[in-house]
């Protein structure tokens, strides 16, 4: 990926824990980094297709300075989280916040956070098999959608499909939508089960009714075993009512652990049950 950098750039802010820092103020440089494909910009000499940095340092010195902070991690995040919102084309950002003023009684030439954000591709189940399900789906994709840390690129179709795991329910209406995010795979899954509760799902049966299930398919090629997620989902290759809707918006999307595509899954699931 391309990169454009702004370097040192000093901007008068008012973060800090100590009340002097708030009230006074003080120096902070600040660089970032921006990856995003400066290709198009570069054969075409329209800078609509790059990022114009003279504008951005402007921006950057009106966000820095929008509200105050006891932290600069805080100021930092805040500042990448806004510039991977304000322009589309940028796909990451590193953002280098020094303190040369640090109040620690202490020689140094200055304290400094750097915080790297992207966006990152990921692809969410969704289902309901409990008052009006499209009702209950549509809710939760408006209020993902809603959010400036969540692009929604792509959505299936609903289909309906038996339950699976516990037969004593009504159907489902069962999709997939492909979303760009800049949360962590936990902060996501966080943010689903949040989601859910909105909806008023309560984990009574294992596999039982719901009003809405949202479950994190892949994010990215990534790999990944913690408490609170794995990833891929464990059981992707064995429901058709995920496969088939994946498939529909991304057929050829590669299993990073089986190492087959959407497509093959779901023929080699069909095959089977047949």
């Amino acid at each position: 990926m391309d990169k454009l950098y702004i370097k040192d750039l000093e901007v008068f802010a008012n973060h800090g824990v100590f009340e002097e820092e708030k009230r006074l103020g003080q120096k902070f440089v600040i660089s970032v980094t921006l990856e995003l494909d400066m290709h198009a910009a570069a054969i075409t000499g329209d800078l609509s297709k790059s990022v114009n940095y003279g504008e951005l340092c402007a921006e950057i010195e009106t966000e820095f300075q929008r509200e105050s902070y006891d932290l600069i991690e805080t100021a930092g995040e805040k500042l990448a989280d806004f510039i991977l919102s304000r322009y589309n084309l940028i796909k990451g950002v590193t953002v280098l916040v020094k303190k040369p003023w640090a109040p620690i009684h202490k020689p140094l030439d200055y304290a400094a956070i750097e915080i790297n954000r992207s966006w990152h591709r990921a692809f969410i189940a969704f289902g309901s098999n409990l008052g009006d399900r499209e009702k209950n789906i549509q809710i939760a994709i408006n209020s993902l959608a809603a959010r400036s840390d969540i692009r929604l690129i792509n959505q299936s179709s609903s289909i309906e499909t038996e339950p699976w795991g516990y037969a004593e329910q009504d159907a489902f209406l069962n999709g997939v939508m492909e979303i760009e995010t800049t949360l962590s795979p936990a902060d996501l899954m966080t943010l689903l089960l949040d989601t859910e509760k909105l909806l008023k799902r309560e984990r009574v049966i294992h596999w039982g009714p719901r009003t809405l299930d949202l479950d994190i398919l892949f994010y990215d090629r990534l790999v990944y075993d913690h408490p609170h997620i794995t990833l891929p989902h464990p059981r992707i290759q064995d429901r058709l009512f995920v496969l088939e809707p994946m498939a529909e918006i991304a057929p050829w999307y590669i299993h990073p652990v089986l190492g087959k595509s959407i497509t093959e899954l779901m023929e080699q699931l069909k095959k089977s049950e047949s």
